[in-house]
């Protein structure tokens, strides 16, 4: 299905539907890409400008995509040098999470819905605590599922590279699980 959306957006794109093609690529990708960025930066305001940010290059980048990778990986790419970029020009948020608030319960939550909460909380937390290469390469590996090659193309960075980052993530995040 994705590949198949991806390659109808590229089709629509190059035969001068670009409303269709927009409509379908904002249906397809942005909310898997608002929730990559989202991981990331936390903020749901930063995550938007983002977004935006990230679109906007996407669209204006379309026209020249070659196709020697697949088109969500390239988005990725997009996406993930932007939170870098955002990160580098706000110096001050790096090491600047409080990991204690990241992520609140809702005073209204159902009691039976606590644990699930407590787990997910607890582990957004560590992930929080970590580098943002470790913290990326965690986030496309365990959420977007993707495997260490698309990892690379997204990243730039090698697979061997990755799979250290990955691990040192899981060994930190289970450092952090374990110690609070």
């Amino acid at each position: 299905m994705q590949i198949d959306n991806d390659l109808k957006i590229i089709s629509l794109y190059k035969v001068g539907k670009h409303q269709e093609a927009l409509k379908l690529l904002m249906s397809s990708y942005q909310e898997r890409l608002y929730w990559h960025i989202r991981r990331i930066v936390i903020s749901h305001d930063d995550a938007d400008d983002i977004l935006q940010n990230t679109f906007i290059k996407i669209w204006k980048g379309l026209e020249n995509f070659k196709g020697e990778s697949q088109l969500y990986t390239w988005l990725f790419r997009i996406a993930s040098n932007e939170v870098f970029s955002f990160i580098e020009k706000n110096k001050k948020f790096k090491n600047n999470i409080d990991v204690n608030h990241i992520y609140e319960f809702k005073s209204d939550a159902h009691p039976a819905d606590m644990d699930g909460e407590a787990i997910q909380q607890k582990l957004e937390n560590a992930i929080a605590t970590l580098p943002e290469k470790q913290r990326m390469v965690f986030h496309l590996k365990y959420y977007e599922e993707m495997k260490y090659s698309e990892i690379s193309e997204v990243l730039g960075t090698s697979e061997g590279a990755l799979k250290a980052n990955y691990h040192l993530a899981v060994k930190k995040i289970e450092e952090f699980l374990k110690s609070n």
